[in-house]
């Protein structure tokens, strides 16, 4: 531990696979390691605030079993009497364990070592399943071993980059940048995704294909590749297999280029364009990720990706390789440690003769399990049905991140014991948990993670402990003991594990390209110095390596790679009369997950504060909708409820929502509650982003804003509400469907009698505040729907305020003081940059980003709203043209 409060800490971000360096120390705002090989010193706007999500308010401090606060021994014990019983009265499948892409690799490997290994459960599956076991699959179909071939300056050195379902803009900001700063004359970039992104920036040709025909369009591509003698034939004939069935059937899928084109729903000159720009350049990177992956056929559009690499010898070299971009910052860590139910770990798997055997040794196991176990959403319908009496939960939320989530809640509720492993006290699934047990959080634990491009990176640990809580791996640990594991789990610090981890990767190693080996005799000392290092590292290369296949050699029986015929699958779920609108789903820019860390800072809310639903302004013509107003999707199974925005990059006849959003800031507002439980048959990754739904008003009569202090005792009640975590305060974004009496509600809603009130019955408006010894306690603003309400800025300033002056509290009903500069909703959350700001700058002169960046630095931290300041400038140009009739 950093015992040194002033001293720097180097650790690594816990967002997205990027898998950024920090420097870090207690109380002070985050910097980016300029020396870390993923970021260089870049940070995004989440990574900048990771200073603000920390502390102890909203932290889960200390075990608790049936709500009940008890003492660790007591929560130890518990799950240990849990475990025992339930094996004892209905088997080893009894037990399951739900791990995280936020795990650290230690905790990760300990967990999968106790249940595989000693407990005999294969009911070991990672929230990992849901981003990217599609692309695991694609890789071990392909290469024989779940490998990316490239890295990050690959990014920088392909001549043609091309990102498939890849927002990186908002995904991952610092790759975004990294491929933007790589500009220059000859580059190309093309961006394959049916909405048209804050990454379509970057886009020479942004092909807006119909959702789910990914497939179809590499396989055109490999056709259309053969047609052109555009094939290194070499490569293929030394050092590939199947190429012939693949040929045939892209070829019966792809017989032309206008089938193709009229499949995707594209001009057949942008595909042709594409095509040719593929041909014709020998450093090309491919970059895929959620887009392709969250697919009821994720599996096959990732290896018709590959196909295209392999076709023309374009893997693991310099700029030119197919690369997975993973979603969570140690997703690869627990592809490493065997985190999915269908493989063991150090990249072994229970189909591999030997390998089942190799590990059993290796753990001097009682009794290994002795085959794959259910995957994510078959686990928990295995829940559902009574098959799995004890379920342990740790990092992750799955009550709002698995599709058809009523059937998820159900199941937890049905669920004799679910544990949940959590640094956060309050979020949708710990509301289902009989024992609760306290993490140790980001800046607490200390370990190691693996980024996208297989680098292994330190978390390093610079806070104290917050209460009660521990490092999982020392949770399971004692459990393990307590279980009679004790000599198996041995372990002093995260150092140990880490080197039985690195002895595993070598031992019995033959053809696994994961080899740790290099880094298994670490001293704890070395270990806590450990540079960023990408795997494998051994005695071949002690240093590790960057590229993996460059030399033509894969991890399969033959040592050649494999291509895949692909049969191209429409989604699985189809949109009807009912039901008619596609909807997809995916992260907004300045939040992650399920918010229970960025939820946390105020500034990541000024950029989207509320559910919202992206909609092309011609299907609200049809539906006569507004944009502004609240509208509802209603699907099969469930309902979403959100603000609508009229967004023209928004393909017709689809829409848009946030995956953020669950029940402890929004009322109706689950994007899983549209998603089908509909997996990949290869990988078992669920289909997240092809819902249905129809869409429709919201029909509230009234919508309000609540601000009040933390603790506030107001009782309020609404049809539909959002949370809203301001500095200073909360609020609460409220609408309903009744008529309303403010008169009566207000001293309810606001705690007391109000000292200020302003009342417009036949307009349908209200303003009200509570003031406690000059001290403002909580203020409604209420208005018929439709309305305009104030920006809540500066009214939340006000909170955090002692006492206010007689001109604040005459402004407090208007909502902002008029002496106040009002600068718009925030674009450039980095600098508090808004679009009034933003606007007012270009009419003075700032025709250009750059301008606008040395006018208010906006755009030049993380470079996340880069495009909107584009689209803004763009549009003013517009504006000028069409004002002098141009």
């Amino acid at each position: 531990m950093n015992d040194k409060p002033n001293k720097v800490c180097k650790t690594t971000c816990p967002y997205c696979g990027v898998g950024c360096g920090v420097e870090a120390r207690d109380g002070a705002p985050v910097l980016g390691d300029r020396q870390h090989p993923a970021n260089f010193g870049r940070l995004c706007v989440k990574g900048s605030s990771l200073h603000e999500t920390l502390g102890e308010t909203g932290r889960l401090l200390y075990p608790k079993i049936n709500r009940q606060r008890v003492a660790w021994s007591q929560a130890i014990s518990a799950v240990a009497d849990a475990v025992r019983a339930s094996i004892a009265r209905y088997g080893t499948d009894s037990v399951a364990f739900y791990l995280s892409g936020q795990l650290l690799t230690e905790d990760y490997y300990v967990a999968n070592k106790l249940a595989k290994g000693f407990l005999g459960t294969p009911h070991v599956d990672t929230n990992s399943r849901l981003c990217m076991s599609s692309a695991v699959a694609a890789h071990k179909r392909a290469f024989g071993a779940d490998v990316v071939p490239g890295c990050y300056e690959d990014l920088e050195l392909a001549d043609l980059l091309v990102l498939v379902g890849s927002n990186a803009a908002w995904n991952h900001p610092i790759l975004y940048q990294r491929m933007k700063d790589a500009a220059r004359d000859g580059r190309k970039v093309v961006v394959i995704d049916p909405r048209q992104t804050a990454t379509s920036e970057l886009a020479d040709i942004h092909l807006s294909l119909k959702p789910g025909s990914d497939a179809l369009l590499f396989n055109g591509l490999l056709s259309w590749l053969a047609s052109h003698d555009a094939l290194d034939q070499d490569y293929i004939e030394r050092h590939c297999s199947g190429f012939q069935g693949a040929l045939e059937a892209a070829g019966a899928s792809a017989p032309s280029l206008e089938a193709v084109a009229e499949g995707c729903d594209l001009a057949v000159a942008d595909v042709e364009r594409f095509f040719r720009w593929f041909a014709e350049t020998a450093r090309t990177v491919t970059v895929f990720s959620q887009g392709v992956n969250q697919s009821s056929s994720g599996t096959d559009k990732g290896n018709a990706i590959i196909n295209c690499h392999l076709a023309t010898g374009r893997v693991g070299k310099p700029g030119a390789s197919p690369f997975s971009i993973t979603g969570q910052p140690n997703a690869m860590g627990g592809r490493e440690v065997g985190g999915l139910a269908n493989t063991l770990a150090a990249h072994m798997n229970y189909e591999t003769p030997g390998d089942a055997e190799r590990v059993a040794h290796f753990w001097d196991s009682p009794g290994l399990a002795n085959g794959p176990g259910y995957k994510a959403v078959d686990l928990f319908d295995a829940v559902h049905r009574g098959q799995i009496k004890v379920l342990w939960i740790m990092a992750t939320n799955p009550a709002v991140s698995l599709p058809n989530n009523a059937r998820v809640r159900e199941a937890l509720a049905r669920c004799p014991t679910v544990i949940v492993s959590d640094c956060t006290a309050d979020t949708d699934t710990a509301a289902y948990a009989d024992i609760l047990l306290p993490a140790a959080g980001w800046g607490e634990k200390d370990g190691t993670v693996t980024n996208s491009e297989r680098r292994i990176s330190r978390q390093r640990r610079f806070l104290p402990l917050a209460g009660e809580a521990r490092p999982d791996w020392w949770i399971m640990s004692s459990v393990a003991r307590e279980l009679g594991y004790g000599d198996a789990f041995d372990y002093n610090c995260p150092a140990d594990i880490f080197r039985e981890h690195a002895r595993l990767s070598a031992f019995e190693n033959t053809a696994r390209p994961f080899d740790l080996g290099g880094l298994s005799g670490l001293s704890n000392d070395q270990y806590e110095s450990l540079e960023p290092i990408q795997w494998p590292v051994n005695d071949r290369f002690p240093s590790g390596r960057t590229r993996i296949f460059d030399d033509g050699q894969f991890a399969t029986t033959d040592g050649r790679a494999g291509f895949v015929a692909i049969q191209p699958q429409a989604p699985v779920t189809k949109a009807d009369t009912d039901y008619p609108m596609i909807v997809n789903s995916g992260r907004i820019r300045d939040q992650w997950h399920t918010m229970t860390r960025t939820g946390r800072a105020a500034r990541l809310w000024q950029h989207r504060a509320e559910p919202f639903i992206d909609v092309h302004p011609n299907d609200l013509e049809k539906r006569g909708l507004n944009a502004g107003q609240l509208g509802r999707l209603q699907g099969p199974a469930g309902e979403f409820i959100g603000r609508i925005q009229a967004v023209t990059e928004q393909r017709e006849g689809e829409v848009f929502i946030p995956i953020h959003w669950n029940q402890q800031f929004s009322a109706q507002a689950l994007a899983s509650d549209l998603m089908a439980a509909v997996v990949d048959p290869v990988s078992g990754q669920p289909e997240s982003k092809h819902g249905v739904a129809r869409l429709e008003a919201f029909e509230a009569r009234w919508e309000a804003r609540l601000l009040c202090r933390p603790g506030h005792t107001g009782l309020w009640q609404a049809d539909q509400w959002s949370k809203v975590p301001l500095d200073g305060c909360e609020s609460w974004w409220l609408a309903g469907k009744d008529e309303a009496d403010w008169s009566d509600w207000a001293a309810r809603w606001l705690g007391g009698t109000p000292q200020l009130e302003m009342s417009d019955a036949a307009a349908g408006r209200y303003r009200a505040a509570r003031f406690h010894q000059g001290r403002l306690l909580a203020v409604l603003i209420a208005e018929p729907a439709g309305g305009s309400l104030p920006d809540l800025a500066w009214l939340a300033q006000c909170f955090t305020r002692d006492e206010l002056t007689a001109g604040e509290r005459r402004a407090i009903l208007a909502g902002r003081d008029a002496e106040q500069p009002d600068i718009g909703p925030v674009v450039c959350s980095c600098f508090q940059v808004g679009e009034k700001q933003i606007d007012a700058a270009i009419r003075d002169g700032a025709d250009s980003v750059d301008a606008l960046g040395a006018a208010m630095k906006c755009g030049t931290n993380c470079g996340s709203c880069v495009p909107e300041l584009k689209k803004r400038v763009e549009q003013a140009r517009i504006d000028d043209l069409e004002a002098a009739g141009k």
